[in-house]
């Protein structure tokens, strides 16, 4: 039986926080996503550090993280990042986009992505699923497909418009385009399934200290996690199930 190999590419450094509590975002997307028995690979993409072209084929999947660098942004990194997501798109690699990775993966093959109008998103929103449209082979008999789901946003950067052949098929009152898929390989999603609500905090707090949000924005954010949970299993097992290809699969 072949074990599955899948591919982190970091566009973020580690926090302090994550550091010490998680050993990294690398392991908070393994506890999310992996399962045992698979084979997982880190590349610091942020620190120019890319799989080789030639062992492309060896994977069966790609996560690609959130950022707190610009998806539009021209640093050599992610022009290098662009380039290896439109290779891994022509090999119908499977390939997840989280945040900053939804948004690069969107402007990668020919969308359009900016700062949004509306200015900050964080705390937890709840995305309407437009189920009709939800069209990746793994979950396309799942009956039980919820219809909305609640999901940790933290992003100031939005998709305006999806690559040609993408379907919009998830979207929020602050955000037109909450989640994307291309084919069966391609799936896009603003906002983090991986988060728990202490690395929120923690991101909030330091986002307060340098300036980059209002004290009101934060207040907002913190009150909506300590009132309702995300709704992060089934965020988890969307995730998982496309990556891996599950039929049949069920929310209950």
């Amino acid at each position: 039986m072949k074990v599955g190999r899948y591919a982190v590419l970091l566009a973020a450094r580690d926090s302090e926080f994550v550091e010490k509590v998680y050993g990294g975002y690398f392991n908070v997307f393994i506890a999310a996503f992996g399962e045992e028995g698979e084979r997982w690979d880190l590349f610091r993409v942020v620190d120019d550090e890319f799989p080789d072209m030639s062992e492309l084929y060896k994977y069966d999947g790609f996560v690609i993280s959130g950022s707190p660098y610009d998806a539009y942004g021209n640093d050599y990194w992610i022009l290098k990042l662009c380039f290896l997501l439109q290779t891994l798109d022509a090999m119908e690699k499977k390939v997840l986009g989280i945040c900053f990775g939804h948004q690069v993966l969107c402007r990668s093959l020919g969308g359009k992505v900016g700062k949004a109008c509306s200015g900050w998103d964080i705390g937890l929103r709840t995305v309407k699923v437009v189920k009709d449209l939800w069209v990746p082979s793994s979950l396309e008999e799942l009956d039980e497909m919820p219809s909305s789901l609640s999901i940790i946003e933290c992003h100031q950067d939005e998709v305006f418009e999806v690559p040609m052949g993408a379907q919009v098929v998830a979207f929020s009152e602050k955000t037109g385009v909450e989640m994307f898929v291309i084919g069966q390989h391609i799936l896009g999603i603003q906002g983090h399934p991986e988060y728990t609500r202490d690395i929120l905090y923690n991101i909030i707090d330091r986002l307060l200290d340098n300036n980059s949000i209002q004290r009101d924005i934060a207040e907002k954010a913190k009150f909506g996690l300590e009132t309702a949970e995300p709704d992060r299993k089934s965020w988890e097992k969307i995730c998982r199930d496309f990556l891996k290809r599950r039929q049949n699969s069920s929310f209950s």
